[in-house]
This record gives C-alpha cells, structure tokens and sequence, in this order.
C-alpha cells in the first residue's frame, strides 16, 4: 500500500486541529529564546558575558571598568542578565560578584562567538594591540586553554595518539594514562563530556575544551606552566612551563610565539 505524507491542502479536520498548538508552542519557544538572544543583543551585555568566560567572579565595578561604563549603567545591565539567567551573583559584605551561571551558557557564548563576523580593525593604542596579540598567543576559554597554545597542545594530543578528534571527540586510553601521570583526576558521571572539540574563535580551527581541557589547564596553571596577564583572560608561558610543553608533548614554541 501506497502511503504518502498528507497535503496541507486536502488535510481532512484531524490534521488541521493539531496544527494551530504545533503553532504556538512554537511560538511560546520564539518568544522564550528571543528573550535570551535580547540580553546578548546589547554591546555592553555582550562584553559583561565575554570577560566572565576567564572563568572568575567579577565585581560590578570591575566589570563597569572593563566595558567603560558608568557603575549605574552596569548595574542596570547586570540585574538584566541575572534574571534572565544569563550569570549568577554572590554578595560578600557590600561587593557583589558575579559569574556566568553554568556550562550551557559557556557553550552559547562559544557558538555565537563562532558565527561572529571578527571585524579586523586596527586597535588604536598600542596597549590594545598588545592586549589583542596575548589573547591570541594563549588565553582561557572559560576554564581551558584557547588561542595558539590551545591549538599546539592539541594538535600535539592528537599528534601522539592522546586525542581523537573524530566525530565523536575522545581520549584514548593512552590519553588517559597521561592525563592519571600529571596528576590529572577526571570527573566521573554525566555532568560534562571528558572532551570537547571547541571551535576557537579566533583561529577557527578547535582545541581541546570539556572535563579534560578543563583538568589540563587547572593543572598548567597550578604547576607554574603558565602565568595570568593582568586580570583578563590573555596567559603567558613561563619559562617552567616552555619546559614542561616540551618535555610533555614536544612542544618547543619560540618566547615570542606565546
């Protein structure tokens, strides 16, 4: 027998009556993630969410600072972007901190950071050109490496046969091995994947991000292997930490290259 999907035009009244609730739960959605993408539509907003991807809980006139804005305008942005459940905030005697509120909204900063047009205007001080070469030399992505350094070190993972970056991103069990021989405790249970392939934003090409790239950067920075610039996200290589690059994963960078 001959079965075809029914046409819209000759559908009889069964097929027409669930078609106006298909339309508004869909537009319930619309409504909903319009709502999100309206906190984010804001350049202010924007800049607020991009900052807390170093990982930490700033405070407000921190984050005022950081985008050039007045404490009043910030606080204004921030009570918008907390109850739209975009950050969460922490008050400790007068100061008010906040940080993004978990995972999911890292991951939708990536992708719209993904799909971002990366104008290429010059910078306008040469403070903002250094700032802008540190943050592609090495910087956190929230809490695991991004920018060159994060590319080498998993280039240099896959390289050795520690990382499989095939449709299904994952460590091997060499991966493993070596990860347990740094020291390096991989949560168990379903809360994070122990790998993410991360499209990096600016290189477009992905690094290592999930529980390992997390554990992986944790252990760098606690290890001296790498150092904080300032209080943003942009990272040095430390002499102990040329080394250690090398000795681990044959990376042998130039200091002026990270």
């Amino acid at each position: 027998m001959d079965v075809r999907p029914a046409d819209p035009a000759t559908a009889g009244p069964a097929d027409r009556s669930a078609r106006p609730a298909d339309r508004s739960a869909d537009r319930d959605v619309g409504v909903d993630l319009a709502a999100v993408a309206g906190l984010l539509a804001d350049g202010t907003r924007a800049a607020f969410c991009l900052a807390l991807l170093d990982g930490r809980a700033w405070t407000a006139s921190e984050l005022a600072r950081h985008a050039g804005v007045a404490p009043s305008t910030a606080t204004s942005h921030l009570n918008l972007l907390v109850g739209g459940g975009l950050l969460a905030e922490e008050r400790h005697g007068r100061h008010r901190y906040l940080r993004l509120t978990d995972l999911r909204v890292v991951a939708l900063l990536e992708s719209l950071a993904e799909l971002a047009p990366h104008r290429t205007a010059p910078p306008r001080t040469l403070a903002a050109s250094g700032r802008r070469h540190a943050l592609a030399r090495a910087r956190l992505c929230y809490d695991h490496l991004a920018g060159a350094l994060g590319l080498a070190v998993t280039g240099a993972m896959v390289g050795r046969g520690l990382l499989d970056l095939g449709p299904e991103p994952e460590l091997t069990a060499e991966g493993r091995a070596w990860l347990s021989g740094l020291g390096i405790v991989l949560p168990g249970g379903p809360r994070r994947p122990e790998v993410r392939a991360c499209l990096d934003w600016t290189e477009r090409r992905p690094h290592l991000g999930g529980a390992a790239g997390a554990g992986l950067c944790a252990h760098a920075l606690a290890a001296g292997w790498l150092s904080r610039i300032g209080t943003g996200r942009a990272l040095a290589v430390t002499p102990a930490g040329r080394r250690a690059w090398r000795d681990h994963l044959g990376l042998a960078p130039a200091p002026e290259e990270l």
